[in-house]
């Protein structure tokens, strides 16, 4: 490639001296930097590509009124919103081929909140000390594609120490970006298949996948356990799946019912909002990940609220476990289902497996419960709308004969995609 462009965000206002440290260890391995200046609390000690003023009149604001501002959460909002706009216009023109940034808790989770309204696949990395705080880490890259270096000491001024760091960090970006394509653009190959999965339903999504591998498709499976699903909602929305394989929609009702694998809550929405044909079945619906079982040695709210100890149980260890969703929770999740699918504006279906949906809600295991499995129909009928298929098969859902059947409305409904978004698709 030819000689990348590397954007530092920086708060120029506190982090002057070190940023142009790590612009010079840039530049010293052979690339471009375009300096954003994030800071918003008192003017810049050093000059930037684009100062805190450009930033906030990208974000329809000026920097005085920004400065004036007593809520540092607005004011943080605007800068982030103002560099997201400039940043996204220097990826329009070939101009960012990577992005860093460095600091504590507050400079790291306003740089990886701009980070994250990159596509997949443009490097991102942040050098921040607060990397291993168990709070923050997780909110800092969520579900997306941020590289963070911990950089173990405050970096504030220049030492042995934070030189190492940012020198270090300079080559990581730098060779991130040499390695690297861009944004990702899986046009040149076989057609992508987002296909979420879990243990509990692993022999249905390997049989999915084995199916659509068979007929030409590429699937990318994504664990069910909220973050994944996440990271799926992300990709689905830049577009670059011909179809989504949602087995495993369970981060819905784990986020409804306070469960462990909790998704955000436009979860089910990605695929509709953008038309992408997409076949969904119920497992998980069948659970609530609760664990560990400390929580209910020492009385926690949501146990005792919703007699979890009092339920139908799976526990493989103290730290893994599962109990039983009751027939209450079940219709709600599938009111909750047939909402999100209604409001689809691409082909949709729902697979509903009759004798079990996952591993532990068949006939003798742990969760088997045909009285709670059996109020989802009901309400799920009473609520979804004409533009879902229905489909309700005879069989468990890790059989073989219920993965396949999911591929062929799936590929049917991109293949054909026409005919399905003129077909009359009333529930069956």
């Amino acid at each position: 490639m030819t000689t990348p462009n590397i954007v530092i965000l920086s708060s120029l206002d506190t982090k002057a001296t070190e940023a142009k440290y790590l612009s010079d260890c840039i530049e010293a391995q052979g690339a471009n930097v375009i300096v954003i200046d994030i800071g918003y609390g008192r003017p810049a000690k050093m000059a930037a590509t684009y100062s805190a003023s450009k930033v906030a009149q990208a974000a329809g604001s000026d920097i005085d009124e920004i400065y004036g501002i007593a809520d540092t959460s607005i004011r943080s909002d605007l800068m982030m919103q103002g560099a997201a706009v400039l940043l996204r216009q220097l990826l329009t023109e070939g101009r960012c081929d990577g992005v860093v940034s460095f600091g504590g808790a507050s400079n790291t989770t306003l740089a990886t909140s701009i980070m994250k309204t990159l596509p997949i696949g443009i490097p991102k990395m942040v050098i921040s000390s607060a990397a291993a705080m168990p709070t923050y880490s997780a909110m800092y890259f969520g579900s997306r594609d941020i590289t963070i270096m911990h950089s173990v000491v405050d970096l504030s001024g220049l030492n042995d120490l934070t030189r190492a760091f940012l020198q270090r960090g300079a080559g990581g970006i730098v060779g991130m970006a040499a390695a690297s394509d861009g944004q990702i653009d899986p046009s040149g190959g076989a057609a992508l298949i987002a296909v979420t999965s879990f243990r509990f339903a692993e022999n249905c999504c390997q049989a999915a996948m084995r199916e659509l591998v068979r007929r030409g498709y590429t699937p990318i499976p994504f664990h069910a356990q909220g973050v994944g699903e996440n990271a799926m909602e992300n990709l689905v929305a830049q577009g670059i799946f011909a179809g989504v394989l949602d087995v495993v929609p369970a981060g819905l009702s784990e986020e409804m019912l306070g469960g462990n694998r909790a998704a955000r809550p436009d979860r089910l929405e990605g695929a509709g909002r953008l038309g992408i044909p997409q076949v969904v079945a119920v497992s998980g619906f069948d659970m609530i990940s609760c664990g560990p079982l400390s929580r209910r040695d020492r009385g926690d709210p949501l146990w005792e609220a919703n007699k979890w100890a009092e339920r139908k149980m799976s526990k493989p260890d103290r730290f893994r476990v599962e109990v039983r969703t009751t027939a209450q929770e079940v219709a709600k999740i599938a009111h909750r289902v047939a909402e999100k699918l209604k409001s689809a504006t691409g082909p949709a279906a729902i697979y509903v497996p009759l004798k079990g949906w996952s591993t532990l809600s068949v006939d003798g295991a742990e969760l088997f419960d045909p009285e709670a499995d059996a109020a989802f129909l009901p309400a799920l009928k009473a609520s979804l709308g004409a533009n879902t298929k229905l489909v309700e098969m005879d069989t468990d859902l890790n059989s073989e004969s219920f993965a396949h059947a999911m591929v062929d409305t799936l590929l049917d409904m991109i293949e054909n995609r026409e005919s399905w978004s003129n077909a009359d698709r009333e529930s069956q």
